[in-house]
């Protein structure tokens, strides 16, 4: 299937270095590999692919060079920026990882100028509706079976999909955790992810993910980091500009893969977290917007789940419910600090769409997630 940010990668790769990073098994490979008929591939976790990157034996007749995991490579921006100095963008340069390209090594000091950065998520309602082509519920269904990794979205069996996952689950510890960091307790880090699972959509307290697993919090948040870094896990952050300093200040983590979480409220709530986080990333990686996703909620526990800031500035609130149809009061709470900005709580079984006299929007969850289009918010 065509993924969306194929013809931004194809556009901007005639002229700058492509970093595309995300998930292990999100359809980085793939998506590059369709690109251009002509190419030339190498992967740095291969023996065999080292020996030539590193002697740089490549076919400059290719449409294209792929360079797979080389921020494995000690120095590798160093030497990507030496063979672009050198030799131009022809062939063009797209280089994949598993990771978050820009925490390791502090990229954009030696590559500044020369690259521009995408960031692929697994399959959400929007891209399976479009490219899937199937209907709304169809691929609501599916990702909340089996995730949105293509794989399993696309086999669309729960058994082979409970199998996938422990699979992916080694290979990103014991095989891109190892890489990349010095820790060798995965068995810890295994018992971590477990305990994130049941408290997806509560906030994190790392003294207590401390307490449960016997080491420091300053243990924990580090672990947490690396996590993140290898797209396991990622955190939102409340905001706290112009609220009252009542609101909590622990973050909430998700999953990328979805499936993890047992809890089917919190399921639907990493859901949504994964589709609005793919929409600012897409914002941010082909319109140059700052983007962040936060949400809200009060030491007296009034909450909001979400809140999209772009540029500093807050743009959309959005609540998430399984089948309460009832506008949540903290909106009316929040909405003195929050001021003209559309509210939404998005329902999963909604009869009928509606908007309140003071302007909340009531909306189907999966139909809106799959329309949701994020630059319509912005106001030039």
């Amino acid at each position: 299937m065509e993924r969306f940010l194929s013809k931004f990668i194809v556009r901007d790769s005639e002229k700058k270095i492509i970093l595309l990073s995300g998930p292990r098994q999100s359809g980085k490979t793939t998506l590059t590999k369709q690109l251009f008929k002509k190419f030339d591939y190498f992967n740095f976790d291969l023996a065999e692919d080292r020996e030539s990157l590193f002697k740089k034996r490549w076919d400059r007749n290719a449409d294209c060079i792929l360079f797979d995991e080389i921020h494995k490579m000690r120095d590798w921006k160093r030497w990507l920026k030496g063979i672009y100095d050198t030799e131009g963008n022809k062939p063009r340069l797209i280089v994949t990882g598993s990771a978050n390209l820009d925490a390791f090594q502090k990229v954009g000091d030696s590559l500044a100028g020369r690259y521009f950065s995408y960031r692929l998520h697994p399959i959400d309602i929007k891209e399976g509706v479009s490219f899937w082509n199937k209907n709304v519920d169809e691929v609501f269904k599916r990702l909340m079976d089996c995730g949105g990794f293509p794989e399993p979205f696309l086999e669309g069996n729960l058994d082979f999909y409970r199998r996938w996952q422990k699979s992916h689950l080694d290979v990103i510890l014991r095989q891109d955790f190892l890489d990349l960091y010095s820790v060798r307790t995965i068995r810890l880090l295994e018992l971590l992810i477990d305990l994130l699972k049941p408290r997806v959509s509560s906030a994190t307290s790392y003294a207590n993910l401390a307490n449960d697993l016997q080491v420091d919090s300053k243990t924990i948040k580090s672990w947490l980091e690396m996590l993140e870094n290898i797209y396991a896990v990622f955190k939102i952050t409340p905001y706290h500009n112009n609220i009252a300093r009542s609101l909590l200040k622990e973050p909430k983590y998700y999953f990328y893969d979805i499936g993890r979480v047992v809890d089917i409220g919190a399921r639907l709530e990493n859901l949504v977290a994964c589709c609005l986080l793919k929409e600012i990333h897409y914002v941010e990686d082909i319109y140059g917007h700052r983007g962040h996703l936060h949400y809200l909620r009060t030491k007296d526990g009034k909450e909001i789940d979400f809140l999209i800031v772009i540029d500093d500035r807050p743009i959309l609130c959005i609540e998430v419910k399984n089948a309460d149809d009832k506008p949540a009061p903290s909106f009316d709470h929040f909405e003195k600090f929050l001021k003209n900005i559309p509210r939404i709580q998005l329902v999963a079984n909604l009869k009928r769409e509606f908007t309140t006299e003071n302007g909340i929007q009531v909306c189907h969850l999966a139909n809106f997630l799959a329309e949701f289009d994020l630059k319509s918010y912005l106001k030039d």
